[in-house]
């Protein structure tokens, strides 16, 4: 049997060549920037999962993180949260598995109802608030629905630890974090989250307000993804924020400070 050394030492290595390869289809325009993040949030999941893991994917979508989730950790947990009633009913029946758990609300910092933003042509801009589109003349109305807290639903499911968040509800982030901050100071778990000028400012939320909640207040450090994947060091408040402010990335990753 290799040392665990030399296979963390591989494992590396070849996360190294991924993240290379990723880049370079990236300067080459064969892939966009929401999918070079996807490659590199499978890379964190090989990174941090363990087959046991509990995995919380905020903003579910189509369920395409977490099937990614449910490959990396076999034996896992998942909490799955979809606000939109049709994507909800098609995770319900494409993700049939007594160790996932929908629910069809958006995850906040208050527990009701709330009014959303479904944007029928496209509904990956949908949210609590209406951002702006990059696409004219898209379709979208006002529904409602149901909102809770990440720390209720924990609590109500007994659930003491997870591993991995995946929060992607545009522009919302700020109030979904302040909804779980109890698990997050308790757990300390990765959040691999989406923060990004055209949505985060719709709500009023600053990088400054991330960076005080979850460096400040539960003691995680921020960094890209592909620096986290290469062990390099975490973000200070003013690099966060230039790279928040000058657009050079709308992706980050949240973690135990090393």
């Amino acid at each position: 049997m290799k040392p665990l050394r030399t296979l963390m030492d591989g494992l590396l290595r070849k996360s190294g060549r991924e993240i290379r390869r990723a880049e370079g289809r990236l300067r080459r325009n064969e892939i966009d920037k929401n999918t070079y993040y996807d490659v590199l949030t499978q890379l964190v999941m090989k990174k941090v999962l363990t087959p046991t893991s509990i995995c919380v994917d905020v903003g579910c979508h189509a369920g395409a993180i977490l099937q990614l989730m449910m490959k990396q950790a076999s034996q896992g947990t998942f909490l799955a949260f979809e606000p939109i009633p049709d994507l909800y009913q098609e995770l319900t029946h494409n993700f049939n598995n007594p160790r996932v758990h929908i629910y069809n609300l958006a995850l906040s910092d208050t527990a009701g109802t709330s009014t959303f933003n479904h944007v029928i042509s496209n509904p990956g801009y949908s949210g609590l608030k209406k951002r702006p589109y990059d696409r004219p003349q898209e379709e979208d109305r006002q529904i409602e629905v149901r909102t809770e807290t990440l720390d209720t639903i924990l609590n109500q499911q007994n659930i003491r630890d997870i591993a991995l968040m995946k929060i992607d509800v545009e522009g919302a982030e700020l109030q979904v974090m302040k909804g779980a901050q109890s698990c997050i100071k308790r757990c300390k778990p990765v959040i691999v989250f989406e923060h990004g000028l055209g949505a985060s400012d719709v709500y009023g939320t600053r990088p400054e307000d991330v960076y005080e909640l979850l460096h400040n207040q539960c003691g995680l450090d921020i960094s890209t993804l592909s620096v986290f994947l290469k062990d390099g060091p975490a973000l200070s408040a003013d690099a966060f924020a230039a790279r928040f402010y000058e657009g050079k990335d709308f992706f980050f990753i949240a973690h135990p400070c090393r």
